[in-house]
């Protein structure tokens, strides 16, 4: 069985597409929803619609620190593992649960998971499609749990950090706990994510994630590090009929490498930026 948590900061217009696609799923114990920061509807969808969650209404915009909050919830229900982070934007398939909880049973050396992701650019414009079009071939996206708006902890996967760290990326955290050989994106569980429609909601999450993963470098909140080596890679895809997709993902990567840069300067005054397109 499982524990659920889905932060949501003003998610009024997504919310109930990705409680729709949990609470009916076989496995779960506990859905916890902790609301932060919200100045829409998401609490009064969550708490009319949704008698069977756990609804928080927490004052603090902070994504972080609902988590933290909800995890303390759940200790209280009597927490079930392995526990399920899930961004409220997104939606998971049937018996995406179950299947996630067999494979981490069968493999008590996965510790850390994540559904695979299938990410919908349907409504992108052609720079984004362009963008993902390269980004999902990338081998240190294959190697599982990067961007993929969950994540799937084990109890003794969940052992390895205290709290969530007051960083910008949460993701990031708690990947950098462990090895590549205890992650894995999970065959036959998917998590459907909307691509942002234009290239500039683009650059801003991932000037996020890039940022992110600045700062818990630069803070020392990653205990795990492993060398990567990825240069190859883009020098056969601009060698071959790939070159032009190549070609504008590398100028759209260097914008953000730059942007992400020029915000790390200005850390302590730095703005959550999020992707509004896609809603």
């Amino acid at each position: 069985m499982a524990t659920v948590i889905v932060p949501a900061h003003n998610e009024a217009s997504v919310i109930q597409a990705c409680l729709d696609s949990i609470v009916s799923q076989r496995g779960v114990d506990h859905i916890i929803v902790p609301c932060n920061g919200c100045t829409d509807t998401t609490v009064e969808i969550v708490k009319q619609n949704y008698p069977q969650v756990v609804c928080l209404d927490i004052e603090k915009p902070s994504k972080t620190n609902a988590l933290n909050i909800a995890e303390e919830k759940a200790k209280e229900l009597g927490v079930s593992y392995p526990i399920f982070y899930i961004d409220a934007d997104t939606r998971l398939s049937d018996n995406c649960i179950q299947i996630v909880i067999q494979m981490m049973q069968d493999n008590d050396e996965l510790l850390l998971t994540a559904p695979t992701p299938i990410i919908n650019t349907h409504k992108s414009s052609w720079l984004v499609k362009t963008y993902y079009k390269v980004w999902t071939h990338l081998p240190y996206i294959k190697e599982g749990v990067i961007a993929t708006c969950s994540f799937i902890v084990s109890e003794k996967g969940r052992q390895r950090f205290d709290k969530f760290a007051d960083v910008i990326g949460d993701d990031g955290f708690i990947r950098c706990h462990f090895k590549n050989s205890e992650i894995a994106n999970i065959e036959g569980a998917e998590i459907f994510i909307t691509a942002p429609r234009n290239i500039y909601s683009l650059i801003k999450i991932k000037t996020r994630a890039r940022l992110g993963n600045m700062e818990l470098i630069a803070r020392k909140k990653c205990p795990i590090l492993e060398t990567k080596n990825y240069g190859n890679v883009m020098k056969s895809r601009l060698l071959s009929r790939e070159f032009l997709h190549t070609s504008v993902y590398i100028a759209i990567a260097l914008i953000i490498r730059v942007r992400a840069k020029l915000q790390f300067k200005k850390l302590e005054s730095y703005q959550w930026e999020k992707d509004t397109s896609s809603r």
